[in-house]
Formats: structure tokens, C-alpha cells, sequence
């Protein structure tokens, strides 16, 4: 008896181990076939051997005699963990496929980290459902439940969900977006590097976090040197003396900044008056653009240096400071 109970659990495990075999196999050929997809095959790269281990594993314990219970028991612990794993893949690729369309197509929704959160909720969501109606849970007291707690969670959490729902303003009507650089204070400035479900991540140029409420940003006034475009206009103030040749110094100017790395020659710079003759000197501005607001104050220093200098070499007269500051 013990000898045909012994062939009977060995036939059992070559069985299992012949469907393992096979589900390895088969996993092989569908990674070969998902590489077009790479978002998709990485996703499931390291599940698919859990799946074909849990599906060995189920298959032995169908080869095998155990109690019924028992049977019941691995068998719904085996489904249960399956409908969890697959949950887990399908919100892990489904984001990065989000991420890298919005990527491509320049999509802020898709690359902030709420559209992560909501994307992950709604896939854990039904996949909790999913596992409920499997173990045989009635839904509708679980959605009854959750409705009574939700009204008092949504109580309890007034600011979060204040601080939630600002952030879905933010990505619909996109007054920012990752990758802007923005000002609400002389403190609070930077570019934007992430927009969560609560907060939003701003790099400063010192390379800190600022870390902002996302309602802050909606309720108060915000600068985007990013829109409508991320071109910035820059202006260097400056001032000759009544007899200087402002012809020349124009041209010297002008030149300096086109001989800038950095400073765009379409428009090119602007050499305007603002406001032109005073009583003590001529106030003029250079104005040019540059790529970007971050970074524009080094362009600036640049060809501040450069102009300087060629009025020096040409003997631009500037004027009087003791005249200046009697003016003041």
C-alpha cells in the first residue's frame, strides 16, 4: 500500500514538473514574441516565473490526493495570488506605457506623479473587486461600506482632499507642468519636477526641493517662465554720457551679444531707449533672448563682460558718477 502511495505521488510530481517544464517553455516564446513591446515584457519578466511556479504548484496539488478542504483551501490561495500579481503588472505597465506616450506627445498629465497614483488606484480597485467576487464577497456591502466610510474619511480629510483635487486642477488646465520653471516667491522658485496627488516638487538652481501644497499653488499668484514658451526676453541697463557715440556703442553692443553662447539671433538683440536723454546721462537697454529663463543670468553676466569691454577699447564715454549721484 505504502509502495503504490509512493509511485502515485512520484507520478504526481513528474506530471507537475512536466508542466512546469512546459509553462517555462511557454513563457519563453511569449517574451520572445512581446519584445516589439518592451514596456510589457519587462513588466512580466519577473512575474511570469512566479506564475509558472505557482502554476506547477497547483497543477501537483491537483495530481496529488489531499482532503478535500485542503484542496479548496491551496486552490483559492493559489487563484487569489495570481489576481494579485496580475493586478500589480498590469497597474506597473499599464503607468509606464502612460509615461512614455505622454512623453513622446508632451502630454504633462501622463508624466506627473498623480496621474501614477490615480492610475494605480483604479487597477488596484478592480483588481480588489475582482478577488472579492472570486472568494465569493457580495459586493454591494463592501460598496456600501466603503460609501459610509468614505463620507467620514472625506470629513477627516479635508485638506488632503483639497490638496487632491487642486492637483487634478493643475494637470487639466496646466498653469504648470513638469519640466516648467516657476516663481510664487523670492523663496519659492525652481523647475518643476514632479506634481503629486498632494504636493508639487520644485528643483531649485542649488539643487534643493522645495516642497509646495498643491491648493497653494492653485488659490495664489504664480510666475511661468515656461509659457506661453520657454524663450525669455533679457535687458541690460545702460548708461552713456551725453557726448558719447551712441551709434557706436549700439553696434557694440549688438555684436557682443550675437557673440554670446546662448543669446538667439532670431529676433536678434535690440538696442532701445528707455528712457533716452535725461539731464545727466543717455539710458538706454539692451534687450536679447535666450533659450530659457534657467541659466539666463550667467548669458546676461557674459555679455555685460563682453560689452563692457569693447566700450573700454573704443573709448565709449560713460558718465559722471558725482553727476549720477547728485541726480539721486
Amino acid at each position: 500500500m505504502n509502495e503504490l502511495l509512493v509511485l502515485k505521488n512520484f507520478q504526481a510530481g513528474a506530471l507537475a514538473l512536466l508542466v512546469l517544464i512546459g509553462s517555462l517553455v511557454a513563457r519563453r516564446w511569449m517574451l520572445r514574441r512581446l519584445r516589439p513591446f518592451p514596456q510589457i515584457a519587462d513588466g512580466i519578466a519577473t512575474p511570469s516565473l512566479l506564475w509558472c511556479l505557482v502554476i506547477g504548484i497547483d497543477a501537483l496539488l491537483n495530481f496529488i490526493e489531499l482532503p478535500v478542504r485542503a484542496t479548496t483551501i491551496a486552490n483559492y490561495v493559489v487563484v487569489s495570488f495570481l489576481i494579485l500579481s496580475l493586478t500589480m503588472v498590469v497597474s506597473a505597465v499599464l503607468i509606464r506605457v502612460i509615461q512614455d506616450y505622454g512623453e513622446r506627445h508632451n502630454m504633462p498629465f501622463a508624466v506627473a506623479g498623480l496621474s501614477r497614483t490615480l492610475t494605480r488606484s483604479v487597477v488596484f480597485a478592480v483588481g480588489l473587486l475582482v478577488l472579492l467576487r472570486f472568494l465569493g464577497i457580495s459586493i454591494t456591502p463592501v460598496l456600501a461600506t466603503l460609501g459610509v466610510g468614505g463620507l467620514a474619511v472625506a470629513l477627516a480629510l479635508q485638506d488632503t482632499l483639497a490638496n487632491f483635487f487642486a492637483g487634478v486642477h493643475i494637470l487639466v488646465e496646466r498653469p504648470i507642468a513638469v519640466g516648467d520653471y516657476v516663481r510664487l516667491t523670492e523663496e519659492e522658485q525652481g523647475t518643476v519636477s514632479d506634481i503629486g496627488w498632494r504636493t508639487t516638487r520644485l528643483l531649485t538652481t542649488a539643487n534643493n526641493i522645495v516642497v509646495i501644497p498643491n491648493k497653494t499653488i492653485t488659490s495664489g499668484n504664480l510666475l511661468n517662465y515656461s509659457m506661453p514658451s520657454k524663450p525669455v526676453s533679457v535687458f541690460i541697463p545702460i548708461v552713456l554720457a551725453h557726448d558719447a557715440d551712441v551709434n557706436k556703442a549700439s553696434e557694440l553692443a549688438v555684436k557682443a551679444a550675437l557673440s554670446t553662447e546662448g543669446v538667439a539671433s532670431d529676433p536678434p538683440p535690440v538696442f532701445l531707449a528707455d528712457p533716452g536723454m535725461t539731464p545727466t546721462h543717455l539710458q538706454f537697454r539692451l534687450a536679447f533672448q535666450v533659450s530659457q529663463f534657467l541659466g539666463s543670468g550667467l548669458v546676461r553676466t557674459a555679455v555685460l563682460q563682453k560689452m563692457l569691454t569693447a566700450f573700454q577699447s573704443e573709448q565709449i564715454t560713460l558718465p559722471d558718477p558725482a553727476r549720477l549721484r547728485g541726480r539721486q
